[in-house]
Order: C-alpha cells, then sequence, then structure tokens
C-alpha cells in the first residue's frame, strides 16, 4: 500500500511538473534561454535571474523581458511600502478616522486628510476583514476607495 502511494504521489509530482514548464520570470536568464524548455533549462534560467539580480532593474526599466503592467505601481506602491511597516498604526487610526497614518497616506495619496480619514473609517470592516487584511489588500483598497 505504501509503495501505491508512492507511486502515486510521484505521478502527481511530475504531471504537475510541465504546468509551470517556461515561467522563469524575466531577466538575464530568461533572456538568454529564451525558445528553451524544459525542467532543467527553468532551473538555469532561474539560477541566472537570481545570480545577476537584475530583475528589480528589468521590471523598473521595462527591460530583459520584464514589463511594467504589475497590479501595484506610482502612488499604490509607495501606499504598499507605507503600509508594509504601518499597518497596525493604520488600523487604529483607521477606526478613529484620524491620526499620523492617516495624514501620511493622504500625502502619499495626493488627497485631503478628511476625505481619508472619513473613507477609512466608513469602510474599516471592508479594510480588516479579518486575517485577510494585510498591507497589499489594505494598500489596494484604499487605493479604490479612494479613486471612487
Amino acid at each position: 500500500m505504501k509503495k501505491f502511494l508512492a507511486a502515486a504521489a510521484v505521478a502527481v509530482a511530475l504531471s504537475a511538473a510541465p504546468a509551470h514548464a517556461d515561467n522563469v520570470g524575466c531577466g538575464l536568464g530568461a533572456v538568454l534561454l529564451k525558445g528553451n524548455s524544459g525542467m532543467a533549462v527553468n532551473l538555469i534560467a532561474t539560477f541566472l535571474n537570481g545570480i545577476s539580480a537584475n530583475q528589480t532593474f528589468g521590471i523598473t526599466s521595462g527591460t530583459s523581458g520584464c514589463t511594467q503592467n504589475g497590479r501595484i505601481s506610482g502612488g499604490t506602491g509607495r501606499l504598499f511600502a507605507f503600509m508594509e511597516n504601518n499597518l497596525d498604526q493604520f488600523a487604529i487610526d483607521a477606526s478613529r478616522g484620524h491620526g499620523e497614518t492617516i495624514n501620511a497616506v493622504a500625502s502619499i495619496m495626493d488627497v485631503p486628510a478628511d476625505k481619508v480619514g472619513s473613507v477609512a473609517k466608513q469602510n474599516f470592516a471592508l479594510l480588516f476583514n479579518g486575517e485577510n487584511a494585510d498591507a497589499v489588500s489594505v494598500s489596494l483598497k484604499m487605493t479604490e476607495l479612494l479613486k471612487a
């Protein structure tokens, strides 16, 4: 029975591997090995992407096969960086509708602080919905709410 389960697990793992083939992202490895496929090529491309450390530059500049069409950019990116370090205090200030983090978000998003405070307070349950509240979700929701 154990051999059967082990064989089944290996079969599932091997059948899932091709689903991620050619998914090495962007960077030096992706450019040098473009058009090649297979697990070994993907591992080498991923390794080259990692050791050359050029993906951040590629994403920023749109080079090395990278694109700038991610979900977080501009003001939202700055907001995310801020929320990453200040989420707990922002939650406290959002529940009150005012505070230092409300003022900081207003400055980052170039929106009046009273609007940020009222939007955050009125939508507190939406922003901080249990354990799913993290810097990314709060940043994206705040950006969406402030644009409305």
